[in-house]
């Protein structure tokens, strides 16, 4: 998994893109219904990278060459720090076809719906939805 958070950390989201599996599913920690396909995971991830602050990677937990893997964050939303982690499921092609993300306290999560909400309009324009 460490292309992924390679190309997070360079803000590559063209391989971030590249790395998911047309159809991935993706969790939100703060929407009840998951999202899916590439379009839109990227739209979305690329939104996080505009409301996160101080975003950095901790750790990665999984087996080199596994389907699963963790990866601990931390950052922050305006004045709220956020602890959080993505847990990444990968397809037989090794791209990732399941993204969860979980992330806490609850102040943090309701100041990252918050901030996710004001970039809903910017998301559905750039996964080509109207």
């Amino acid at each position: 998994m460490h292309a992924f958070r390679a190309a997070v950390e360079a803000h590559d989201f063209d391989a971030v893109e590249a790395l998911l599996a047309d159809d991935v599913v993706f969790s939100s920690p703060v929407v009840f219904r998951p999202y899916h396909g590439k379009a839109t995971t990227t739209a979305i991830l690329r939104a996080v990278e505009r409301v996160f602050e101080d975003f950095r990677y901790e750790r990665v937990i999984g087996e080199a060459g596994g389907r699963d893997h963790a990866l601990v964050f931390s950052a922050r939303v305006g004045d709220r720090d956020i602890g959080g982690c993505d847990f990444l499921r990968l397809d037989d092609d090794g791209r990732i076809a399941e993204f969860t993300v979980m992330v806490r306290p609850l102040s943090g999560a309701l100041a990252l719906q918050a901030a996710m909400a004001e970039e809903f309009e910017r998301i559905a324009e750039e996964a080509g939805k109207p």
